[in-house]
């Protein structure tokens, strides 16, 4: 496919094309989970193009001639919205979490040595660390396109699920399973978007409302930032001590919705034990601390959240390694050493001793640079970063990343290096300038320009190196995400001597 991309000429979902076929735009209940009360159509009836109008649940959908008409007319259609089932303001979020990491009635996944007789010992540091809701905003919008026929149903779409989307669309349109047929195709970017199937749901419910003709349904890029199922948002508080000039204690707590159970529930399947996911990259790393505890609390009654690159450990990454960060530096040893020091696991030892080989660790740098080094151990491969980076007058400038994972065995170098780097940039710029707030219930961002990610004159150069040391072959597309927002918040504090809690960082420092 590598022509083809490159010239333009490869098709995605949403380059769907059959003759005879018409186009459907919807537009739903921008609060999750709440209806339509109700609506007025008239304007969008008269428009050119107009072929029918269409009531839903939770919205209401056109069919025109062409995807632009029907753009115009389903937002030519006034509605009456219920409210959301769950907090309208992010302040309400915020404070759900708290109180859930204040009631302490998590699970405790980790629990080495004794953590409370050290604290009775030696008064601990105390720390919380935030991290919010981000969207997936891929850059193809949802689309699916549907033909309800007499004996078959064709479905043409971009899903990770397709064994669902075909039982779902069954169904909807009351067949057979043998008889939908799931015509998978290239995607225009997921990241875990394409995990859910309410568009492909819609894209049926509405093509059965005119059997025999091919519809696709296109998302605006408005509707898909409005509807979408974000990252878990998360809140996290670290307690620790030191002795010796080395970390003794670390208590981390985590709070946060559970994602698989939030998608799982959109599929009627219940999942009735723990989710080890609010805690992934936390509770499993491999590190010798003599004290050690690491407890996930589910919060419920947040607003829905699904799949996102690298899901829970995009957030304990930042969490876990940041505090035993500021622990090391409390203790007044050397960031990579300390880690070194407390690493049992010798794959984990060797990425880390490479990316400080890489990066030349220990060297003298120029006044106002810093160097950050995180690790992260995920999906069962081991990850460690650093990041060079300047502070400049106009603000922080990022310079270099260097990182070193091992996968057990590098199948395709050139694919293996494009997904540690793409992996890196998505850490970083999410980190760096995003988040996905809800007031009145409702997204406030609804396309990139309040969502940016990462500038390519942001872009850092980074380097990459495979190590094959691991027993088993792993996957590389989501582990370079985790310690890349930790490696940055470290390398910003080396330089500045400022240390960021929070994503996104733009709220405290700015970036050139």
């Amino acid at each position: 496919d590598i022509k083809a991309k490159s010239t333009g000429q490869q098709g995605y979902g949403i380059d769907t094309k059959i003759d005879g076929m018409l186009f459907a735009a919807i537009k739903t209940n921008p609060r999750h989970g709440g209806s339509m009360i109700d609506y007025d159509a008239s304007q969008a009836e008269a428009m050119r193009g107009v072929e029918k109008v269409i009531a839903l649940e939770d919205g209401v959908a056109v069919i025109a001639n062409n995807s632009w008409r029907a753009f115009q007319a389903v937002e030519a259609i006034s509605t009456n919205w219920s409210d959301a089932p769950y907090p309208a303001e992010m302040d309400e979020h915020w404070e759900l979490l708290e109180q859930s990491l204040e009631a302490k009635k998590g699970f405790r996944f980790r629990d080495k040595g004794n953590v409370d007789a050290a604290f009775a010992e030696t008064v601990p540091t105390e720390r919380v660390y935030r991290a919010p809701y981000l969207a997936h905003a891929p850059l193809e919008p949802l689309a699916a396109t549907v033909w309800v026929q007499q004996d078959r149903v064709d479905v043409w779409a971009t899903a990770q699920i397709p064994r669902f989307v075909q039982s779902n669309v069954a169904k909807i349109t009351r067949r057979n399973v043998e008889t939908v047929f799931v015509h998978m195709l290239p995607a225009g970017g997921s990241f875990g978007h394409r995990i859910e199937d309410e568009f492909i749901k819609y894209a049926a419910i509405i093509a059965t409302q005119m059997p025999g003709t091919p519809i696709k349904l296109t998302y605006s890029r408005e509707q898909d930032f409005a509807v979408d199922y974000p990252r878990q948002i998360a809140m996290a508080k670290a307690s620790g001590t030191v002795k010796d000039g080395q970390v003794d204690t670390l208590d981390l707590s985590i709070a946060m919705p559970s994602a698989i159970k939030s998608q799982m529930g959109r599929q009627n399947i219940p999942v009735p034990v723990p989710d080890t996911g609010i805690v992934a990259g936390a509770w499993d790393q491999p590190f010798t601390i003599p004290n050690y505890r690491v407890s996930g609390t589910e919060v419920d009654g947040l607003a829905p959240v699904g799949w996102w690159r690298a899901v829970g450990a995009s957030t304990n990454g930042f969490f876990h390694d940041c505090a035993l960060d500021e622990l090391i530096h409390e203790a007044g040893a050397d960031p990579l050493e300390e880690r070194l020091r407390l690493t049992w696991h010798q794959p984990s030892r060797k990425v880390l001793e490479a990316v400080a080989e890489m990066s030349n660790w220990g060297s003298a740098l120029p006044q106002n640079k810093g160097r950050g080094v995180a690790f992260c151990l995920s999906f069962g491969v081991p990850t460690a970063q650093i990041v060079e980076l300047t502070n400049t007058t106009e603000g922080i400038k990022l310079d270099k990343v260097f990182v070193a994972l091992d996968v057990g065995r590098i199948v395709d170098p050139v694919n293996f290096e494009n997904q540690v780097q793409g992996g890196v940039v998505w850490g970083l710029g999410h980190a760096m300038n995003c988040e996905f707030t809800y007031s009145d219930g409702m997204a406030q961002q609804s396309n990139y320009h309040a969502f940016e990610g990462m500038r390519m004159y942001q872009c850092p150069h980074i380097e990459v190196r495979g190590l094959e040391n691991g027993s088993k072959v792993r996957g590389v597309g989501e582990p370079s995400v985790p310690p890349a927002p930790a490696a940055l918040a470290n390398a910003i504090f080396a330089a500045t001597g400022k240390r960021i809690r929070e994503m996104p960082f733009n709220k405290h420092i700015r970036f050139v």
